[in-house]
């Protein structure tokens, strides 16, 4: 498989990303070329936005592009803020007080894995090692599984590599399927062993590297903030498969950063990945917290009461929203996580989609009916907008289209030009965070924000139908009883209402289509 990660040996380090400097003459000379087509472009397609049959489509497309744009630069914005003006005087207090000797009674790692590829596992546990040796903890490895292949796997690494360490391993082998459950069995064996409210558990998949210096970073910020309960980190990716599918994750992960700083200053954060996040221990060895990992679920007026598959993280994220918690996202402390796509990346892609976007309208519901004042209005503005945003996104491919067909053919040429200057403005930042510049970034982006919209319409009508296919291909609600064939037609029939719906009515907002008069409707009753 293609990557453009090359990892070192187990033993003589942690990845290195080779990475090419971001601003060199040739990405400068493909950006001058980018632009100079679309100048050109501009200039010699034929331009009737301004038509006075046309004028006003491009004011509408143009009022939602202002509208989601300013909405997007309000991120940027805070984001910046964050990282530059009020992260680095957290960052000087948790450097003083691990530096003057400060270390947590106990760190705790739980992790979670099933079947995982021996050198990815391999990997982990290394950086485990790293970490643990390099503060001088005490600290537990929790390993939540499910076949004893992982479990050899991890035994025999520690019995080679780690007997120098003040590093316990714990197996707690699952009796049922699920990485909940997994989750649910180790918190319930801490809660038996005792440990203290102050010490540290870090929750991390078995595909997550450490990168150096990560409890380093993460750890003192808890001790100089008595109130923060939680922090997540940043990510980088480490892909095997097409080349095209690391430019999207990368470029979803620089919109990661953006995000996860922009909502860190309202202290809180939009979820508590679960692919690496640090809790206090005082809340994750209580009866709430444990039962809604293992059984969070929810009722639906369609499906009934079903449970969540995957999504821990956004549960322990709901968990910690409700105790008015404070949360923050760390951007200089990195985790590594591993992607394996084999067969189609299209598919791979969708099927993240439906996971993430599964996960994110499951909880989103219930957070807004937490209220404004207790989650904070920004955040629960953000969680509002993720729901309105699906729908608007779809509208200005809708409104192109229905012109492009109805009323001007050429129109969908000036809209894809305003694609391609709108999208690489929107890339120009997305760049400053990430380590190159991807010229496919634009167009990536546009496909990313058209399949994710409607992937969430899709999944927003079919909220009980889960499947993680990289974790031992779990799924849920596909069962072939005539009551879940009957649901399947009422989902189809509520999304082609609800689809057609938006079409039809964008169509008529924007006079393509125009309503029969008052006068026609009684005409055509009286003729009949």
């Amino acid at each position: 498989m293609d990557s453009q990660f090359k990892p070192t040996s187990l033993v003589s380090g942690d990845p290195v990303i080779e990475k090419a400097k971001k601003w060199t003459f040739l990405s400068a000379y493909k950006l001058f070329l980018y632009f100079g087509f679309c100048f050109l472009a501009a200039t010699q397609i034929p331009n009737n936005i301004w038509d006075d049959e046309l004028k006003r489509f491009t004011i509408i497309l143009g009022v939602l592009g202002i509208w989601r744009y300013s909405w997007w630069s309000v991120h940027v914005v805070r984001s910046e803020l964050y990282q530059h003006k009020v992260f680095p005087k957290l960052r000087q207090k948790a450097n003083v007080i691990w530096h003057k000797g400060w270390r947590p009674s106990h760190v705790h790692f739980m992790m979670t894995t099933y079947l995982e590829r021996r050198d990815t596992t391999e990997r982990v546990i290394q950086s485990i090692c790293r970490e643990v040796r390099s503060s001088g903890m005490k600290a537990t490895l929790w390993l939540g599984s499910g076949d004893s292949y992982d479990e050899k796997i991890i035994s025999n690494y520690l019995r080679q590599y780690a007997q120098d360490l003040d590093l316990e391993f714990i197996m707690v082998r699952q009796n049922q399927p699920g990485k909940r459950l997994a989750i649910g069995l180790v918190l319930r064996a801490m809660s038996r062993r005792g440990i203290h409210p102050d010490d540290m558990i870090v929750f991390m998949d078995g595909d997550a590297i450490l990168a150096p210096d990560i409890l380093e970073k993460c750890l003192p910020l808890f001790a100089g903030d008595p109130k923060l309960q939680a922090v997540t980190t940043d990510e980088d990716v480490l892909c095997f498969g097409p080349k095209w599918m690391q430019t999207w994750l990368t470029m979803r992960f620089a919109q990661r950063r953006i995000a996860m700083q922009s909502h860190s200053l309202s202290q809180k954060v939009l979820t508590l990945t679960g692919r690496m996040s640090v809790f206090r221990a005082n809340h994750l060895t209580r009866h709430e917290f444990i039962r809604i990992l293992e059984s969070d679920h929810l009722e639906h007026w369609l499906w009934g009461k079903f449970r969540f598959l995957s999504g821990d993280d956004k549960s322990t994220w709901y968990y910690m929203l409700k105790q008015d918690a404070k949360m923050l996202y760390v951007p200089d402390a990195l985790v590594y996580t591993v992607e394996e796509v084999e067969g189609s990346g299209i598919e791979r892609m969708t099927q993240n989609f439906r996971r993430w976007s599964g996960n994110m309208l499951r909880n989103g519901a219930r957070a807004l009916k937490l209220g404004p004042r207790k989650v904070g209005f920004f955040i629960w503005w953000c969680v509002l907008d993720q729901r309105i945003a699906m729908w608007t996104m779809l509208v200005s491919p809708i409104v192109a289209f229905n012109v492009s067909l109805l009323i001007e053919p050429t129109y969908i040429l000036s809209y894809f030009l305003w694609i391609a200057i709108s999208r690489m403005a929107l890339s120009l930042f997305l760049y400053r965070y990430c380590e190159q510049v991807y010229m496919w970034f634009p167009w990536i982006l546009y496909f990313n924000q058209l399949l994710n919209a409607s992937v969430k319409v899709y999944c927003i009508f079919r909220l009980s139908k889960q499947r993680w296919t990289n974790r031992g291909d779990q799924s849920s609600g596909f069962n072939e009883s005539w009551t879940e064939q009957l649901r399947n037609w009422m989902a189809t029939y509520v999304t082609t209402v609800w689809v057609f719906a938006l079409i039809f009515g964008v169509a008529l907002y924007t006079s393509v289509l125009m309503p029969p008069s008052w006068q026609s409707v009684t005409a055509f009753l009286a003729s009949s």
